[in-house]
């Protein structure tokens, strides 16, 4: 082995909500003795996207971790969703999210991503996470991962976890199918009242000609709200990627459009932006995860890596964390030697597990999104008079999951 090399159990490249649930949960569920590292690319932890909806199945999970109540505590239950008109501004429909389901009854919160992510790692050990390691290639050695960082450095490990991304180096050399483009485009902004912003606790849902726009509370002083819109052939939209303030006007005026009350542009005016203005939405084809290589020997993607998806459902992040707790609980038992299984069986039942869930949660989220944001006259009138309560099950039918304990 050269000096260079450091050996780990298991390498974990990402430390967004993925690659952490994944180190948390075998953390909590692996006998003394079994290491995991985690390898994030940036100095910091990364906190772009600001905020996202945390539905049923995705606090089932965080319970599980042991941060779910950590969560409860610092953000408001959404207690609904008011759905509202595009010509005339006012509510069309209201939809309860504090329903029975099949499973029990439904919680959503909007959790802000930087209180997660710092959560999770408080209760990592200490030097769980190496900042700056980019990960620039994986070779093979037997059955270790080989894997090559820009700084010149190696690491092998008995087991590699891809937890990076929509652009994962892990999936492209599991061979996974490449993301597609969903020909439309988003922008996210997150706006601060320190002596309380008044709104409701409630996911305000607006779609016009050819976007779709919401606004819900995180907690008593934080406010997070999307555009997302399909740009025309002179990219419309896009242009103001390079300015908050072009960006800013470019969604107030959508908001205008259909009447937005005037409370909801005050937070848009208000607001921080990311740095990435403008991110394309992208999934991955549900039908090639049917029979691709989520794993390979001792290799598997989770997160993003896995199942990128357009946000109309608002399940990315809650796959994630369901990723986490499923991986950690059949990785756990095979790396401390406890159940008879391989490292290999252990992955290829992850696989199993998770295949059909996230091909379906992706294929659902693009219908979906499809539906709402199409500029059609005909579609709009069926999904205002018709089509709403039908929408509203599917957005409860995903949450009522449940990925297990570790």
């Amino acid at each position: 082995m050269k000096q260079q090399d450091a050996a780990e159990d298991i390498v974990i490249v990402g430390a967004g909500l993925a690659g952490l649930a994944v180190a948390l949960g075998l953390h909590r569920n692996c006998r003394k003795g079994v290491r995991s590292v985690v390898l994030e690319s940036s100095p910091v932890l990364r906190t772009s996207g600001f905020a996202f909806m945390t539905w049923t199945n995705a606090f089932r999970a965080l319970d599980a971790l042991g941060v779910g109540d950590k969560m409860r505590s610092q953000h408001l239950q959404v207690q609904g969703v008011r759905v509202m008109s595009s010509s005339t501004g006012e509510v069309a429909r209201e939809i309860d999210l504090r329903v029975q389901g099949k499973l029990g009854p439904h919680e959503a919160r909007c959790v802000q991503r930087n209180v997660l992510l710092q959560a999770l790692e408080e209760e990592l050990p200490r030097g769980t996470i190496r900042y700056s390691a980019k990960i620039a290639s994986i070779d093979e050695d037997g059955d270790v991962k080989i894997i090559h960082l820009a700084d010149g450095s190696t690491l092998r490990a008995k087991v590699l976890i891809g937890c990076d991304g929509i652009n994962s180096v892990v999936a492209k050399w599991l061979g996974l199918a490449k993301p597609c483009d969903s020909g439309r485009t988003a922008t996210r902004g997150h706006a601060k009242y320190p002596d309380g912003h008044g709104f409701e606790p409630k996911f305000m849902q607006f779609t016009g000609n050819g976007f779709r726009a919401g606004l819900v509370p995180c907690g008593l002083t934080d406010v997070y709200w999307f555009l997302t819109w399909s740009p025309s052939p002179n990219k419309e939209g896009i242009e103001h990627q390079e300015s908050a303030a072009a960006m800013k006007q470019f969604v107030l005026g959508k908001l205008r459009s259909i009447n937005a009350p005037s409370e909801v542009l005050e937070a848009v005016e208000r607001s921080e932006m990311n740095d990435v203005l403008v991110a394309p939405l992208r999934y991955r084809p549900p039908l090639s995860l049917l029979f691709a290589n989520i794993s390979k020997g001792n290799a598997c993607v989770a997160g993003d890596a896995l199942h990128p998806t357009t946000p109309d459902l608002a399940q990315g992040a809650c796959q994630a964390l369901e990723d986490g707790v499923v991986l950690a609980r059949c990785l756990g038992d095979a790396m401390a030697g406890g159940g008879g299984e391989s490292v290999e069986a252990a992955l290829q039942r992850y696989a199993g597990l998770r295949r059909w869930r996230s091909a379906q949660v992706i294929a659902a989220s693009y219908m979906v999104g499809l539906m709402q944001q199409s500029e059609n006259a005909a579609l709009r009138f069926v999904r205002d008079r018709l089509l709403s309560g039908v929408l509203a099950k599917v957005l409860l039918m995903m949450p009522d999951y449940d990925c297990g304990t570790l």
